[in-house]
């Protein structure tokens, strides 16, 4: 393993490549002749039925070696020594060999080993087992700054006050009767990871002695193994030319067919991990993560970020205390419903509605609905009342208090994970320049300020108009959203009397309700279809914008898919909050479509119930599609491979594949990262905050989803799609931008939800100013007697128009033909000076409700800011653990020093090779 010879053995003879420092290597003719035949082919063996059994991989544990009956487990060369760090797969029919036969010869001068083997249901498919020996990685780890362990930590025990130490007895007590932390999983079943309680610094040959190094087979984890040898990869060329470099260029252009680092193992064991252990690290986030059983537990954030990298580490703690958090909100909309539920018997405005059978309601649409009672919908007011009653503009304030602080927390929560992961520290390297920048722009260069290497220049005109272009791309595809809506207007205008037409009285007398359910599917199933063509559409623009480097161009990518996916999801959802009934008219003089169709009106007991309609039907349906998505397409994809490979060799012959091959079988991770994982919940966030004064369910949904959510993730990741490459991250990246954009727009939406969708300002205003308790300072149930009545305003039926008039003349009511229906707005009556001009009492609310929107806003808004204010982005115990840390760091290292120059000195004593004026 510690051998630096990177041969291969060909016959009776080892050739040996030497060690280059610099990749730009291997291109001489004389190689090229010498070289060995295509595609390394003495390197290649025949596959072979070879045995996986589930023990293939124990658990790195320090001096452990490994027994001669795994050495064909998979997992390692076929000696059995050197351990599998990376996969590349390709096809012998693939036309690009010599590009690939220079690419390995430079890979094996990098001093990586190689060894090839062939499929076993496909002779075609070729896998490249690459390993990397100590050498390697440790120069290699010198050069990428990876941070190793050094010494173990001493924890800083801070000064506790006497107060707080007789609360935290108090505390231990109460615990006593409390079950032991049954959310945490058992220490026991997880391993120790030694370098979460040790010091950690960048890895250096020359200070290896300062490392804790039991074995170095096992000093170097297998993510870290995997990312180095991509890091290796990613700098090899393949031909002459300055870009004609990297493996992800190889994978662009077929020459390779995947590239992955391999699982540990089975995730599946016949022997339980209570009594046995467990045989894996694979198996053991199976067991205790990815499990339906532990759905409860905490999840384990350590050997998550061990196993696939700090990136996804932090992707599950964003998810993690994301979920956690949503426990409050979702109890106190759970306590404003059940509010609801409670207080619907005093609720003097349902009261009025259910008993209002002498109020006639004019038609809600043309010519086909007829008239109706205003007791008709005495269903509807109740369902209203659940959702709009007095505790829900305590429950926006709430959430939107509840989305800063959770913002802030996590910060802090961000915070301790990176000192915990050694990241606090780390900077990300200068990224390389994406290939199709450097094609279009190679003629004209500049100076990196950075690096002071030339690199291609885009001039400032260039970008901007590329800008510009796809800004109006952004826009013209939101125009496309705005059309999909307007046409589900006209849906349902047209709808509301062909339902009132419907043969069934069921229908019939529920048209509206039924006009909205289904307008909410078709919007749903117009939202699924728009999300694919935006995704080519957000490919195109960011292509066009020609994004310098990786990152810019996945954060140009993640704008814009989010700002289409959300405009999409939210566009019908603000239609029905703020425009579905407030531009209609009233009876006689009603505003058209076209000049054709009428619009359509709210239902007698408010807008309020066709918005929770919208948000609750769109938020189940999205949450259960996505989780159908995530889990039964590799679910099918793979039963699919594994049918196929049942199928070509008969079900009675049972083969037994390397791990390399079950990997390969296995879905590749979405050629986004973590993309439609972030914005599946962040789009969640939105319904969760931005409309929760409507429906304030969307938490307690949003919880039940998260917690299926967490383990159907971990399921897929551990069981159904290839092992993803360890990669490093601080932080959730441009997303938490977003979810700071989205607090702040839930504060205004929900503010517009209130003052206008909902009936509580015009509640408020009838109390202390027209009803029974006006002057007196008080707005009880008592106060509200009378409201029904005065919120509805009067028309005479002749004063119809020929195409509004409805066919019935209302005389099933009372037996002869009706003069006056009433409709809901605040317009003087008919017989008045100006008929159906607007009341006082219209202006008195509309002030009411621009001054609750201004009053809402500032007051929320000041006390967010005042929260991120009080809140530090560090706790201060972890900040005094940072410097005692650095200050402890400081004194090992001196010691350390200290110590290997008194033995050095002790050593040339004993040679007799002391010298006079030595330090120390």
């Amino acid at each position: 393993m510690e051998a630096s010879s990177s041969g291969i053995t060909n016959g009776k003879t080892k050739v040996f490549h030497p060690v280059a420092k610099d990749v730009n290597i291997l291109f001489d003719e004389l190689e090229a002749v010498n070289s060995p035949c295509k595609d390394d082919d003495s390197l290649l063996h025949p596959g072979n039925l070879t045995s996986t059994s589930d023990d293939a991989s124990r658990l790195e544990a320090g001096g452990e070696t490994i027994p001669e009956k795994k050495k064909s487990n998979g997992l390692y060369f076929r000696d059995g020594k050197c351990r599998i760090d990376y996969i590349l797969v390709y096809r012998k029919s693939s036309p690009q060999t010599e590009k690939r036969e220079v690419f390995e010869r430079n890979i094996r001068a990098e001093g990586l080993q190689m060894e090839k083997e062939s499929s076993l249901i496909n002779s075609d498919i070729i896998f490249v087992k690459l390993h990397a020996p100590w050498e390697v990685l440790g120069r290699y780890a010198e050069q990428m700054n990876v941070r190793m362990p050094f010494r173990r930590k001493i924890y800083y025990l801070p000064r506790r006050y006497k107060f707080m130490s007789r609360i935290d007895k108090q505390i231990s007590r109460f615990r006593r009767w409390l079950p032991k932390k049954p959310m945490r999983l058992d220490k026991e079943t997880l391993p120790d990871l030694e370098e979460n309680d040790c010091y950690t610094a960048p890895f250096s040959q020359q200070r290896i002695h300062h490392f804790i190094i039991h074995n170095k087979d096992t000093f170097f984890n297998n993510a870290t193994r995997s990312r180095i040898v991509h890091h290796i990869l990613q700098r090899i060329k393949y031909e002459e030319g300055k870009n004609k470099i990297g493996l992800n260029r190889l994978l662009t252009n077929g020459s390779y067919e995947a590239a992955f680092p391999l699982h540990e193992g089975s995730y599946r064991s016949k022997n339980s991990i209570r009594t046995h252990g467990a045989v894996n690290h694979r198996h053991l986030l199976y067991e205790c993560w990815a499990s339906w059983g532990v759905w409860y537990k905490y999840q384990p954030l350590d050997l998550v970020r061990r196993y696939f990298g700090e990136k996804i580490g932090l992707y599950f703690a964003w998810l993690g205390w994301y979920t956690g958090m949503l426990f409050p909100a979702a109890f106190i909309g759970l306590f404003v419903f059940l509010y609801g539920v409670i207080t619907l018997d005093h609720c003097q405005v349902s009261k009025e509605v259910c008993q209002a059978t002498d109020i006639i309601m004019c038609p809600v649409c043309d010519k086909y609905c007829p008239f109706m009672r205003l007791s008709d919908s005495c269903v509807y007011a109740k369902v209203t009342h659940l959702f709009d009653n007095g505790a829900t503009v305590f429950f926006a304030v709430f959430m939107a208090v509840w989305a800063t602080v959770f913002l802030e927390f996590w910060k802090r929560r961000r915070a301790v994970i990176a000192y915990d992961w050694d990241l606090i520290d780390w900077e990300e390297e200068e990224e390389e320049i994406r290939p199709q920048f450097e094609a279009k722009y190679s003629k004209k260069e500049r100076m990196n300020p950075i690096s002071g290497k030339p690199e291609p220049y885009q001039a400032f005109t260039d970008k901007c108009s590329r800008l510009i272009v796809s800004a109006s791309g952004i826009f013209f595809m939101i125009c496309v959203v705005i059309a999909a809506v307007f046409g589900i207007v006209i849906y349902r205008v047209v709808t509301v009397s062909t339902f009132a037409a419907f043969k069934w009285a069921l229908i019939r007398n529920n048209s509206q309700v039924a006009t909205t359910g289904t307008a909410v599917c078709i919007n749903f199933c117009i939202i699924m279809l728009l999300n694919v063509l935006y995704e080519k559409v957000a490919l195109l623009l960011t292509n066009l914008e020609q994004p310098r480097t990786e990152s810019e161009w996945e954060n140009s990518f993640t704008l814009k898919m989010f700002l289409f996916q959300f405009v999409n999801l939210n566009s019908s959802t603000f239609y029905i909050a703020f425009f579905l009934g407030r531009f209609t008219g009233h009876p006689g003089a009603y505003l058209r479509l076209i000049n054709r169709w009428r619009l359509e009106e709210c239902h007698p007991s408010g807008c309020l119930i066709d918005l929770c309609m919208q948000m609750g039907i769109i938020m189940v349906l999205k949450q259960t599609w996505n989780n159908f998505m995530e889990l039964g397409y590799p679910l099918i994809q793979n039963w699919w491979t594994r049918r196929k490979v049942r199928q070509e060799h008969g079900p009675e012959r049972k083969i037994s594949f390397p791990q390399w091959e079950k990997d390969y079988n296995l879905q590749p991770m979405n050629a986004y990262g973590l993309f439609d994982e972030y914005l599946e919940m962040i789009l969640q966030f939105g319904f969760t905050t931005i409309f929760v004064a409507a429906f304030p369910l969307a938490p307690l949904l949003a919880l039940l989803n998260n917690i299926i959510e967490i383990r159907l993730d971990a399921y897929k990741f551990v069981t159904q799609w290839r092992r993803p490459l360890a990669s490093r991250a601080k932080d959730i990246g441009i997303w938490y931008g977003i979810l700071e954009g989205i607090g702040i727009l839930s504060v205004i939406t929900n503010a517009f939800v209130i003052a206008i969708t909902s009936d509580f300002i015009p509640r408020l205003v009838y109390a202390y100013k027209y009803g029974p308790c006006a002057g007196q300072g008080e707005a009880g149930q008592k106060c509200m007697v009378g409201y029904v009545n005065a919120s509805l305003s009067v028309f005479r039926i002749s004063d119809f128009e020929n195409r509004s008039e409805p066919e019935s003349d209302g005389s099933e009511f009372s037996g002869t033909p009706l003069k006056y229906c009433r409709y809901r707005d605040y317009r003087d009556p008919p017989h008045s000076l100006v008929p159906y001009g607007y009341t006082l009492q219209f202006w008195h609310v509309l002030a009411a409700r621009l001054a609750f929107i201004i009053v809402f806003e500032h007051l929320v808004f000041c006390i967010k800011h005042l929260i991120s204010y009080l809140i530090p982005d560090l706790p201060k115990d972890l900040r005094d653990r940072m410097r005692r840390e650095k200050y402890l760091i400081q004194e090992m290292m001196y010691e350390a020093e200290l110590e290997r120059l008194q033995k050095e000195r002790k050593e040339r004593k004993k040679n007799g090779k002391a010298h006079h004026n030595e330090w120390p």
